[in-house]
């Protein structure tokens, strides 16, 4: 993938400081469904004495699914252990992370969805049972083992809900869909971070932030860090409307947070496809970008902001993509 301010990465791969992260549900901003929710099933596990069911996050990248899973362990009072499904490709793996939970534990598993199928079998047992079935020893003297876990609360995120398979899916307790935050939301969210690295921020500034953040969190305080470098650059002391303007025109985020790739594919569906019906396998080939990107990336924004239209003959332009292009240029 290329470089890409805006690219909503997991969070292994981000950089931004953890104190950015609130701690606890009450310092959280936006989802406030989820949220309240969430409180809820916390409040009775624990008076209880139970474990929290398991809970499934899903919704595109950015909008807390880590936050809220360390959010989660927080006010469960438990420790949390993290790992990702591309990191769990032998069953050993997942063995080692799940023996070493201790009662009550949270354990987060990341891009769940990305499981092998082999792994996610022996999931099953371990979320329904607490116990672990194990096949140890070569072929012809193997034996099966059975290993009892502590009681504890799997917390899985995915961006892609429909890859996960039913089995895997009906045996969380708790699922819970992350959507777009509003500018208001947003708006916090910077100012908050603002507070947090102590780099004022005025009203406006903070607006217009929050107006070209994709309605993603993770976004606006990447914007917000490299429009903190631009004013820190000018000897200026606060974020204002017109630095922070300067800065997102230099880092070619327009008005409505499309970055240089969003363009790109937006051009060449118009101006290579004649506006579509186009697969996305072609317009990857033709911007050389991964398609699993344009798919978890670029598209959903895209289509929550009615730039194209998915069809089953393949993605369309818009009018008002048309009104925004110009030529492959920002308008």
């Amino acid at each position: 993938m290329k470089g890409r301010l805006v690219s909503a990465e997991e969070q292994d791969l981000d950089t931004f400081e953890k104190s950015l992260r609130p701690q606890y549900i009450g310092e959280y901003i936006g989802q406030n469904e989820v949220k309240e929710n969430i409180k809820v099933f916390i409040e009775a596990a624990k008076l209880r004495e139970e474990s929290l069911d398991h809970v499934l996050l899903y919704g595109p990248p950015g909008l807390g699914k880590t936050t809220l899973a360390h959010i989660i362990a927080n006010e469960l009072g438990a420790n949390i252990k993290t790992t990702s499904g591309p990191a769990l490709e032998k069953s050993g793996d997942l063995a080692a992370v799940l023996s070493s939970l201790e009662p009550g534990d949270v354990l987060f598993i990341d891009e769940i969805h990305r499981i092998p199928k082999f792994i996610e079998e022996i999931l099953y047992p371990a979320m329904e049972d607490f116990s672990l079935d194990l096949v140890v020893g070569a072929e012809g003297s193997s034996r099966s083992i059975k290993i009892d876990l502590p009681p504890f609360t799997l917390v899985g995120a995915t961006t892609r809900a429909g890859d996960i398979s039913a089995p895997l899916r009906d045996r969380f307790g708790i699922v819970s869909k992350l959507n777009y935050y509003t500018e208001e939301e947003l708006k916090e969210i910077i100012k908050r971070t603002s507070r947090v690295l102590e780099m004022p921020i005025d009203e406006e500034a903070a607006s217009e932030l929050a107006k070209r953040s994709r309605k993603t969190p993770r976004i606006a305080n990447r914007l917000f860090k490299r429009v903190r470098d631009f004013t820190q650059v000018e000897s200026k002391t606060l974020i204002d409307l017109d630095i922070t303007k300067k800065s997102l025109d230099r880092l070619k985020v327009d008005k409505f947070g499309l970055d240089q790739i969003d363009i790109e594919y937006l051009d060449a569906l118009i101006n290579k496809f004649n506006g579509g019906p186009v697969g996305v396998e072609t317009i990857s080939s033709s911007i050389g970008e991964e398609v699993t990107t344009l798919e978890d990336v670029v598209e959903p924004y895209l289509l929550q902001e009615g730039f194209i239209k998915r069809t089953q003959r393949g993605r369309m332009a818009t009018d008002k993509s048309y009104n925004h292009i110009k030529d492959g240029e920002l308008k």
